[in-house]
């Protein structure tokens, strides 16, 4: 009781109420991402049966040499497909950044198109344009000669891996080089350096942590996809199908934690990279830093004129081509088009209810993680209580970065799974994969939301707190309202990867309970592929609209801020 007086006599009740959120929000982060972890770790140690097994597991698993062609194959798939997709992101950002070339924006629009889509989508794209009845096998229905590649196989998941993950290259790029200063420039100019050693020399240099960046990005979303090589790797097998096939095939559970943990390997390396990169990258700008300024070259702009036209024909054409499969009648003998494979009712996903069911739980999911994320982004960066709360909290408020999807659905699994587990009925609920969602994706937005709230002057919450104002009305009045587009992006964010995504959810969903995207995978599976690339274009159809809503959202919150500063 003495204990308790003295708090409230040293803090307010809302103090009291921050101080309790910290801790509440602390153990939360434990729950929904350590302990899991922890489960999923200490699987790979055990038998089939339960009992401890040591590293029989890993021993098994590297003495087997399907697997460990798997293992090689994935390194090899992810090496050839960060190196194409990062020399293609690179040239196109710099066409977009370093050039005067026209049509700037749609060719920025459309690199991020493959972000709208699952990667399943990819794969089916490819089957329709090389597939044994594809377009440009059968040279676009006999009018050219017909070109056959080795789509099922090595080929096909590189080509796919390359188009998912060029925009998540392109976007570290347009970033990393508007923030080269041109002073470098003007000094290489003054020495003579021509066009190509100035490219050597500054520009690369310039970079160089954007690039490694890049590099440990592609490679690492490359190689813990499930997607492409389920859609068209055919016999080719590599760890993230491995995965499924020891859970969902055989029910070998801890061989599946086993590969899950080797998946995890590179993605923490991966972070641990980028969160070096990222501090010294921040670091290259100075207050007397200036911007690039583009140069008049005509040549220079036709040649990227032509290079990003190339690129964004490859980027349009398979979506095209999936919106052209999903409305012809019978490919490709009957080319009438129509609606009916968009009537799901004969096919694996059972009706239309896979994407209701996708569309409420990505709605679910950004209104919770967006909350969830803004508050705890608050509570890290604008409190002044416990500092080792905080800073634990902000530790595993980035660690999802390292962590792929498929071994956050493994690892729920095993923790909420266990009949022990006082969570255990959140198990096989559309709550679960709402949780798994918010977790999966979670570090990006929290990075976002720390991002904009440094940006606001602290001098509010002390004003605030001089003036004995509770620091949830300074949140709701003030924080919030300066926050807003920072805040519609982090639930854009939430939606659109909730819809695309398969790996965080494939393990968790019901039966009863299907998803548009686990759906592609089934549908596929069965032979429906026309029905897995119309439920692929309402998947797409519905993320380009979000995104158009907030674009439209924050044009109108500017020309409002606009105006405000006008009247000023």
């Amino acid at each position: 009781m003495d204990i308790f007086m003295k708090l409230r006599q040293r803090w307010s009740n809302a103090d009291l109420l921050q101080i309790g959120l910290i801790i509440a929000t602390t153990l939360a982060l434990l729950l929904a991402i350590l302990f899991p972890l922890w489960s999923l770790f200490s699987k790979a140690f055990e038998n089939r049966d339960g009992s401890f097994a040591g590293i029989g597991n890993f021993a098994k698993y590297f003495t087997s040499p399907a697997l460990v062609q798997s293992l090689t194959n994935t390194l090899f798939i992810s090496s050839v497909s960060t190196v194409i997709a990062v020399t293609l992101a690179f040239f196109y950002a710099f066409g977009i950044s370093r050039t005067g070339m026209r049509g700037k924006g749609y060719f920025k629009y459309v690199a991020m198109l493959p972000l709208f889509a699952p990667t399943m989508m990819h794969g089916i794209s490819l089957t329709y344009l090389f597939g044994n009845q594809g377009l440009v096998t059968n040279g676009f229905f006999g009018a050219l000669p017909g070109i056959k590649l080795p789509l099922y196989g090595p080929f096909g998941i590189i080509v796919s891996e390359v188009i998912y993950t060029f925009p998540q290259a392109y976007l570290i790029f347009i970033t990393t080089l508007a923030i080269t200063d041109y002073r470098l420039y003007e000094a290489a100019d003054s020495l003579g350096a021509h066009s190509l050693r100035k490219f050597i020399t500054v520009t690369l240099p310039s970079v160089k942590y954007g690039l490694i960046s890049a590099i440990f990005v592609c490679f690492t979303a490359s190689f813990t996809d499930f997607g492409a090589p389920q859609a068209v790797g055919g016999q080719f097998n590599v760890l993230a199908t491995d995965i499924y096939k020891q859970v969902i095939g055989q029910q070998n559970m801890s061989m599946g934690a086993t590969v899950g943990i080797l998946l995890t390997l590179p993605a923490i390396i991966a972070f641990v990279v980028d969160r070096i990169v990222d501090r010294k990258q921040r670091s290259m700008l100075s207050a007397k830093s200036t911007p690039y300024r583009t140069r008049e070259g005509k040549w220079r702009d036709r040649v990227f004129t032509l290079f990003c036209l190339a690129i964004s024909v490859a980027i349009l054409l398979p979506l095209a081509t999936t919106v052209f499969a999903s409305m012809v009648n019978v490919w490709p003998y009957d080319l009438t088009l129509g609606f009916k494979h968009f009537d799901f009712s004969d096919v694996a996903a059972g009706g239309l209810q896979p994407y209701l069911n996708s569309l409420k739980v990505s709605f679910l999911t950004a209104i919770i993680g967006t909350i969830i994320t803004f508050v705890i982004a608050y509570l890290i960066e604008k409190s002044r209580f416990l500092g080792g709360f905080r800073q634990v909290g902000y530790f595993l408020s980035l660690l999802p970065l390292a962590l792929p999807g498929m071994v956050i659905g493994l690892a729920y699994i095993f923790f909420f799974n266990h009949p022990n587990n006082p969570l255990n009925g959140l198990y096989g609920t559309m709550w679960i994969i709402v949780l798994a969602n918010v977790v999966h994706f979670y570090s990006v937005p929290f990075i976002t939301a720390t991002s904009s709230l440094k940006k606001l002057d602290k001098e509010f919450e002390l004003v605030s707190e001089s003036m004995r104002v509770p620091f949830y009305r300074t949140f709701l009045k003030v924080t919030v309202p300066l926050s807003l587009p920072a805040i519609i992006e982090i639930a854009g964010y939430f939606f659109v990867n909730s819809m695309v995504t398969v790996s965080a959810v494939v393990f968790l969903r019901a039966a009863d309970f299907n998803l548009a995207a686990v759906s592609i995978v089934s549908m596929d599976d069965a032979g429906d592929t026309a029905a897995a690339a119309a439920m692929a274009v309402l998947i797409v159809a519905s993320n380009i609209a979000v995104k158009s809503l907030y674009e439209a959202f924050v044009r109108k919150l500017k020309q409002r801020t606009n105006r405000w500063q006008n009247m000023k």
